[in-house]
This record gives structure tokens, C-alpha cells and sequence, in this order.
């Protein structure tokens, strides 16, 4: 059985399908509700019922009291519609409505797929989420003080654990303690999520995103996001490195392209070597797309990867194609060695 859910304020309106709850289905839906742990224990995910019926769920007692449930309060993780359902509740329109948390995290596994490249994956507390938009980042605490700024490589639907790309940067402080020392099990700190660069989704131009290196992380987790809430608009990634070998999860990007018409792949190769047997795009990546677009005012570009790399484009793509400045979102990826 379906129900139809009506947000307040905002008027969003979507269908709840069987067995879900009010949370799972705005996030299938692409609508983001502030949430937690999302298994009823911190009740940041509390909403009030203006009309209709819910069954509350399982949750615990000091996440809602009864009060709250007198007041017609819910634990929008925990809760399941009865019937049709009027919900006020506080909509997340960028990263200033996300809460910023310090938690702890479990190294889940390493996965090397290139020489200088690691993937980390992260366990959070039993009853932990970190919610995040597509494309934000967070920090990694040592034990000195210091901090080291890591994009969020999975879609914020697919939280159970969190993905990292790391590329060694010999002398790096952390990423020497990645390749050399780091093993499975250990526990890190982190502080997040952060950052401005992330997908809005309240635009319906064609996406053109442009990484370097491993800056293909958070461009990951805004394509995953976008094909997971079934979104249409077209995907153009491009994604430029020195040799072959430097884009480490090339068959990933070609599995969206043959699922999914409305994405295109498109990898560059900066310094292709004779034995390599290149046979792709050669040159800049940025070059790439100014010799494939005419015009860009109708698109929304993401640029993740090297300064140099996001400068260009920044200036080439607004002053050459058209493309509107506030239309262009950009992380550079700085390397810190101390």
C-alpha cells in the first residue's frame, strides 16, 4: 500500500511505499530531512503530524517522550504512514542546515587500485550516520592538532559506510601514515561534513563535471546521488589524468554509461606513454571540453582536482563559452606535507 506525504512548509509532495518510513521516502525522493542515527535514538529527525496517522515504531523512550508523541511529534526514521500524512518538518536546502559532527570511525578496509591511490572505507559507531549532501567533504583530526580535508566519495543514500580516496603524497604527515603504516581496524577521528561543493538540485541544466586525480571523489558521490533519485538531466564526466593508469576506477564511470543514457564518459589522458596503447582523448582536460562545447550558458558545471586545473577552467569556461560564474562550483584539492 502507498500513502501520499505532504512536507510543510514547503508543500514537497511524495508517495511512501510499503513498509517505509517517512525518512526513507523523502530520501528516495530526492527531499532531505535532517536526520541522525536514523534507527530512533537521537531524535534529530523529529517532525510533527498535522493530519493523518502513523505507527511511531521502534525507537528509544528519551528520543521522544510522550510529550512530544502528545504533541503530535514523530521520529521521522521510526515513523510509517497509516494513511495519507501532512508532516511539518525542517527541509535541508544547503550544507548550513547540517549539523557538524566529531565522531569516531573504524577502518573497514584499504583498497589500493593504483600505486598512490587507497580507498579507504570507514565504519561509524553502531547507531551512527553522518548525514552529508553529494560532493561534501570532511576532516580527518591527528593526534597533533592537525587536520586533513578528505571529500565523501559515496552517496549520502549509501551512509553504512564511508568512502575515501586518498592519494600518497610522499612526506605527506597522513598520507605517508595511509601507505606505510594504516591498517584495518584502526580507529581515526574526523570532523564533519563541510563544504559548499555539492549538487543543487533545484536546477534542471545538464551537469558538466570535470575532475583531476582523485578528484573524482566527490564527482562520485554526486553521480551515485543523481542515478540513485532517478534524475534526469544529462551527465557529461570528464576526467583527466597523466597516464591510464592514474584513473583507478575507470570502469565504474563506463558501467554508468552503459546503464544510463542520459550519462557520458569522457577520460583524458595528459601524458600518454608509447606502451600504454592509448587510444582516447590526449591533452588537458579542460581543453577536452572546450573543444567539445560551443556553448556552456546552459549548463552547470563541478570542477574537483588540482588549482591549476579548476583555475582554467573557472576562467576559460565563463569567459570563452558563456558559462554563468555563479553556475560554476569548484573544490581544489590542495596537498598539505606537514
Amino acid at each position: 500500500m502507498t500513502h501520499k506525504i505532504t512536507l510543510k512548509p514547503s508543500g514537497h509532495e511524495f508517495v511512501s511505499e510499503n513498509a517505509e518510513t517517512l525518512l526513507d521516502s523523502a530520501l528516495r525522493e530526492g527531499v532531505n530531512l535532517p536526520y541522525g542515527c536514523r534507527n530512533g535514538a537521537c531524535g534529530a529527525c523529529k517532525g510533527k503530524i498535522l493530519a493523518g496517522q502513523v505507527d511511531h515504531g521502534a525507537y528509544q523512550d528519551h528520543a521522544l517522550t510522550e510529550a512530544d508523541r502528545a504533541a503530535g511529534i514523530t521520529l521521522l526514521c521510526c515513523a510509517k504512514p497509516l494513511s495519507d500524512v501532512t508532516v511539518e518538518a525542517k527541509e535541508i536546502a544547503g550544507g548550513m542546515d547540517i549539523a557538524v559532527k566529531t565522531m569516531p570511525c573504524r577502518v573497514e578496509s584499504i583498497v589500493k587500485p593504483a600505486p598512490d591511490v587507497a580507498i579507504l572505507t570507514l565504519k561509524l559507531p553502531a547507531g551512527e550516520r553522518l548525514q552529508f549532501l553529494a560532493g561534501q567533504y570532511i576532516e580527518i583530526l591527528l593526534k597533533d592538532g592537525q587536520r586533513r580535508a578528505f571529500s565523501l566519495a559515496n552517496a549520502p543514500n549509501d551512509d553504512a559506510l564511508l568512502e575515501l580516496h586518498v592519494r600518497h603524497v610522499p612526506g605527506g604527515l597522513f598520507t605517508d601514515f595511509v601507505f606505510k603504516e594504516l591498517k584495518e581496524k584502526v580507529i581515526l577521528r574526523f570532523e564533519g561534513p563541510h563544504g559548499s561543493f555539492f549538487l543543487r538540485e533545484d536546477s534542471a541544466k545538464p551537469l558538466l563535471l570535470i575532475a583531476s586525480g582523485t578528484g573524482f571523489a566527490p564527482l562520485k558521490s554526486i553521480v551515485e546521488h543523481a542515478l540513485h533519485n532517478h534524475h534526469q538531466r544529462p551527465m557529461i564526466l570528464y576526467w583527466g589524468a597523466r597516464t591510464p593508469a592514474d584513473l583507478y576506477l575507470t570502469e565504474l564511470p563506463h558501467r554508468w554509461e552503459n546503464a544510463h543514457p542520459n550519462f557520458k564518459f569522457v577520460p583524458v589522458i595528459s601524458e600518454p606513454r608509447a606502451g600504454d596503447g592509448w587510444q582516447g582523448r590526449t591533452g588537458l582536460v579542460h581543453q577536452a571540453v572546450l573543444d567539445d562545447f560551443a556553448d556552456l550558458s546552459g549548463y552547470q558545471a563541478y570542477a574537483c582536482g588540482a588549482p591549476p586545473m579548476v583555475a582554467a577552467a573557472r576562467e576559460t569556461f565563463t569567459t570563452q563559452r558563456g558559462l554563468p560564474e555563479d553556475e560554476f562550483f569548484a573544490d581544489a584539492f590542495t596537498f598539505a606535507k606537514g
